[in-house]
């Protein structure tokens, strides 16, 4: 079976149609590229062919993107010479959208060619958008759910199939520097303001008016401004005043927003630079030899590896009991509606489930309530939400202090304070009322699991789901087992994550779980260093500069200060002489006795101003800790803010804490921002090499302690040459 489709009509117009089979949104692989060759060949070998539509059979849209799989598989299947074989790979899909390009004209009078217009039914991403830029003209149906853009450099590549070469010169550098840069997505009309696409039409006429453009085309409608005599790039090429200006500024801007540490952002910028001082068709070699320095750099794979594949594996179940019916959740009782019971039930409500919010006020659960309210509002001012739409997901809500209304609910999601006697409480009050199947699970960031199932008369069917703030915003959602949590308690907490929305990785019951295990040392890390008397902007950078989105010290005060009061002295109460921070409970506990407890008082380890704008590191850190006379290098404090978060993912692997590092790395990246350029803390060992990390570690022990030692785990695998995602695949059995 093929992906495309050819037809030719009784007024000599061929429509060539993208409907990939098995798929619900089009998504090209290699076979489709040739099977695309070949249709654009048929019609421009046949005379009684006048021009060509290319459109899709997908209802609502156009195309998904590249099969990112492929691209993940394009180096290793690249031969001997893998950057060779890209190049040619690449190249290869350059020759098949020129040909749509040039559509037969004569290379030299540029007369002679056929009419070829991409007519997109809705969302047209990365080649999706490509393949219509190399068309004649592009008409979009006004669909305004659909968008259309080039969204690459989100998972760590770029536009590679002409994309950056040809938005560059329809547009100018400026005006597509948000669409390369950012992945900016916009509807078909925003597109069009924007030069993106052509023509916007009623959905009905999409076809009819694509075969109207093509039955009345004059020649100079399909010679591309580039390919004529005289271009000259919108904007400015980089010698021309105004087009100097905006590389140098764009070159800033990369710099300023990457750090040095994403390669594609470089990589496009420096292609885009290199080729707008070329003709065309050398444009296309050189982005052909920038998209290839990109894929041959493992941070690439790895992004695309975490961020698509990785990711989008997690969302589909992959590690979901098997042999489990579906348990979508039709009813959920959110317990406490503070700000994390109140995001739970606001995205829940989106998701189109029936919620039932209780607090012990009504003010409360009220006020809890309202938090969708307002979320809606914005979204209405924003024009992505419509009054309508608030009173439906308002009207799913019941905001109450009644527990008799939770009968009826599948799930119950227990967001209240951290305190083990309260959970406890609710526990027992909300199983008295609910019916014998309902799954309890309780949000939290550090307590036991299997502790807080003490309480309840079926463990079983307790579970940990620990929500991050804001529960709106943040894309991963940790499901946590406790030690008697069964396969149906997961299944459900599954199914409900990917009912809203969220990336969701399970991982077996221990403290602080994954992800607040790996955070929080990288955290007491920076703050040691404070103690030790490293300079505050130093550490801070450092962090910054090797991809990590806040600093030590800025997240402190964004997480406050007074939190990591309340972790430090519940975690030294449970390990006793084991506890190992006290160097860092120095700091903090300092820090809280002033009365600076971060963002929410004003006054952290930042100054603020009355308005909570961060003003500057505070200069009474500098005061109690003076600065030492002998500032490491930039490279050590990154390392031991690197490294005090990646041993900790080790350890939870091989502890069996973390089941599947594709969900350890996802949920890295996801969960507190751990560098993403890196795809992840396991891939980011893998990229330097286990022989390279153990070597590091043990220098790191020898100078600042055995919190720095090498896990056993690392160690055997540097001894054996193995690697990660080598040596455990996808799903590994057991870390050890």
């Amino acid at each position: 079976m093929t992906d495309f489709t050819y037809a030719v009509d009784a007024d000599g117009v061929a429509t060539i149609t993208w409907d990939t089979v098995g798929k619900s949104m089009n998504v090209m692989n290699q076979q489709g590229f040739l099977d695309l060759e070949a249709h654009i060949d048929t019609a421009l070998a046949d005379d009684a062919v006048k021009g060509v539509i290319i459109t899709s059979g997908k209802e609502g849209s156009f195309a998904g993107g590249m099969d990112l799989n492929i691209i993940a598989a394009m180096k290793d299947s690249a031969g001997d010479n893998p950057a060779k074989g890209l190049f040619d790979g690449v190249m290869g899909m350059h020759a098949i959208l020129r040909k749509i390009e040039r559509a037969g004209m004569d290379p030299k009078t540029l007369k002679g060619g056929k009419p070829i217009v991409a007519a997109l039914p809705g969302t047209a991403l990365g080649i999706g958008l490509e393949i219509p830029l190399a068309c004649h003209h592009i008409i979009a149906a006004d669909n305004p759910k659909a968008k259309i853009g080039l969204p690459e450099i989100m998972v760590g590549i770029f536009p590679g199939a002409g994309g950056t070469m040809r938005l560059t010169r329809k547009m100018g550098a400026m005006a597509a520097s948000p669409l390369l840069l950012e992945g900016k997505l916009n509807d078909p009309k925003k597109a069009k303001s924007a030069g993106v696409v052509d023509q916007v039409v009623p959905a009905d006429e999409l076809l009819s008016a694509a075969k109207d453009w093509v039955l009345n085309a004059k020649g100079a409608d399909i010679v591309k401004p580039w390919d004529a005599k005289g271009y000259k790039m919108p904007g400015g090429a980089p010698y021309h005043p105004a087009g100097f200006m905006t590389f140098v500024g764009a070159s800033a801007m990369v710099n300023g927003k990457t750090q040095g540490v994403y390669p594609a952002a470089k990589a496009l910028l420096s292609a885009v630079y290199e080729g707008a001082m070329v003709p065309f068709d050398t444009a296309l070699k050189i982005e052909a030899r920038w998209f290839t320095n990109v894929l041959m750099n493992p941070s690439s794979s790895a992004m695309i590896r975490s961020l698509f594949i990785n990711k989008e594996a997690l969302e589909k179940g992959a590690v979901r009991p098997a042999g489990i019916e579906d348990q979508k959740v039709s009813k959920v009782g959110v317990m406490g509606a503070g700000m994390m019971g109140a995001g739970i039930a606001l995205v829940s409500a989106l998701a189109g489930i029936e919620v039932v919010l209780i607090d012990q006020k009504q003010e409360a659960a009220d006020k809890g309530k309202s938090y969708t309210a307002d979320y809606m509002d914005k979204g209405i001012s924003r024009k992505k939400a419509t009054p309508e739409k608030k009173e439906q997901v308002l009207g799913l809500i019941t905001a109450t202090t009644d527990y008799a209304a939770l009968a009826g609910c599948d799930l119950i999601v227990e967001a209240v304070f951290e305190d083990p006697a309260i959970k406890a409480e609710v526990t027992r009050n909300v199983e008295a009322v609910v019916g014998p199947d309902c799954i309890f699970a309780t949000n939290t960031s550090t307590l036991p699991i299997s502790e807080l199932a003490k309480a309840s008369a079926r463990p079983d069917q307790f579970i940990g789901i620990h929500f991050f703030s804001p529960v709106d915003k943040m894309l991963l959602v940790e499901i946590i087992k406790g030690a008697e949590t069964d396969d149906r308690a997961v299944a459900k907490a599954l199914d409900f994550v990917r009912q809203i929305r969220k990336t969701p990785i399970v991982v077996n019951d221990a403290r602080f779980f994954y992800a607040n295990r790996c955070i929080i040392p990288y955290i007491n890390e920076g703050i040691r260093m404070v103690r030790e008397g490293v300079a505050p902007a130093l550490i801070e950078n450092a962090a910054k500069l090797v991809g990590m989105p806040l600093g030590p010290l800025q997240l402190t005060d964004e997480t406050s200060v007074d939190l990591g009061v309340k972790i430090a002295k519940a975690t030294k109460a449970a390990m006793g002489a084991d506890y190992p921070n006290d160097e860092v409970d120095e700091v903090l506990f300092w820090m809280f006795d002033e009365g600076r407890l971060g963002r929410k008082s004003n006054a952290g380890f930042y100054g603020y101003d009355d308005k909570g704008k961060r003003t500057g590191l505070w200069s009474g850190l500098g005061e109690k800790y003076p600065l030492a006379a002998d500032q490491p290098d930039v490279t050590e404090v990154q390392h031991r803010l690197l490294f005090a978060q990646v041993l900790e993912a080790v350890r939870a692997l091989e502890e069996g804490v973390l089941m599947d590092i594709r969900e350890g790395d996802v949920g890295a990246i996801l969960g507190w921002g751990f560098a993403p350029w890196s795809g992840g803390p396991l891939s980011w060992l893998d990229i330097i090499g286990a022989e390279r990390a153990v070597a590091l570690c043990d220098a790191l022990t020898e100078t600042y302690g055995p919190r720095f030692a090498t896990p056993a785990l690392l160690r055997d695998m540097a001894a054996k040459g193995d690697t990660f995602y080598g040596r455990f695949g996808t799903a590994p059995e057991k870390a050890a």
